[in-house]
């Protein structure tokens, strides 16, 4: 398989390391358009890629073109490949762009669009992703196996929870990361070590999300195991949820929920 890469920003670059650490294709089969030199000049020497600063050039043998610009540089990205696309598969992982609008500035049709999140990074991602109704079957393998050496992939037949996911999986680590930040840091507040109050907080987060995923109970079942009357968590959860934790993690997602669709122009 055959891939060319327009931008080998963060994620372009995850994607690639993803991709040949899992055997997904090999290194003389991918290429990576970049304006700036110096990402180029690095892309090449870590993975053995082909680079270029033409991306007509780089789309041209491919069999999947994958767009990870930044949303501001898309149009310009559009214009230069419109009317060179033949039967490839064009995935684009760029936010708040809707397949209607690849569409109406590419004229064609075989399009995908996907959401992956931070952790897909380091291979423990989650990304979800619709494809147009011209992607054939056999492209949507090669979509399901690009991805997946970034983690889990699910894919949606509505793009309304491309949005979404935007949202929850999207900006979720941040919301997390801020979360383990304030549990570490309250641990260092009460007279723990830093080093071992984040170790503590890590684990904890880790142990508890895998505990959800393997158990299948509620989250508020196992919050419940954990919760003894008059005990120290009952304590510590009357006081979260007197702060509105509830509350703020909804109208968080939501307000990304509202910014997702803003910037598609929806």
């Amino acid at each position: 398989m055959r891939l060319a890469f327009i931008g080998g920003g963060v994620m372009g670059e995850a994607m690639v390391r993803c991709i040949l650490s899992k055997g997904v294709t090999n290194s003389e089969d991918i290429v990576v358009s970049d304006i700036a030199p110096q990402r180029r000049k690095v892309l090449a020497e870590k993975y053995n890629v082909r680079v270029t600063d033409a991306n007509p050039t780089a789309v041209d043998d491919a069999d999947v073109v994958v767009l990870a610009v930044k949303p501001q540089e898309l149009n310009k990205v559009v214009a230069e490949l419109r009317g060179l696309l033949a039967g490839q598969l064009v995935l684009s992982i760029v936010a708040g762009v809707s397949l209607d609008s690849l569409r109406h500035g590419l004229h064609y049709g075989r399009l995908a669009r996907a959401m992956p999140n931070m952790p897909a990074q380091i291979g423990e991602g989650i990304t979800v992703w619709t494809a147009a109704s011209d992607v054939t079957e056999t492209q949507k393998g090669a979509i399901k196996s690009i991805l997946g050496a970034m983690g889990e992939e699910i894919y949606v037949d509505n793009e309304k929870y491309i949005d979404m996911a935007t949202a929850l999986s999207g900006s979720g680590p941040a919301y997390v990361f801020l979360i383990v930040e304030a549990l570490v840091d309250a641990g260092v507040h009460i007279g723990l070590p830093r080093q071992l109050s984040e170790k503590l907080v890590i684990k904890t987060v880790l142990g508890s999300a895998r505990a959800v995923e393997l158990t299948g109970k509620h989250p508020a079942e196992l919050k419940n195991m954990v919760t003894s009357p008059g005990g120290t968590t009952a304590e510590g959860l009357l006081e979260l949820e007197k702060g509105g934790i509830r509350s703020l993690l909804s109208q968080a997602v939501i307000a990304a929920y509202e910014k997702a669709r803003s910037l598609a122009g929806k």
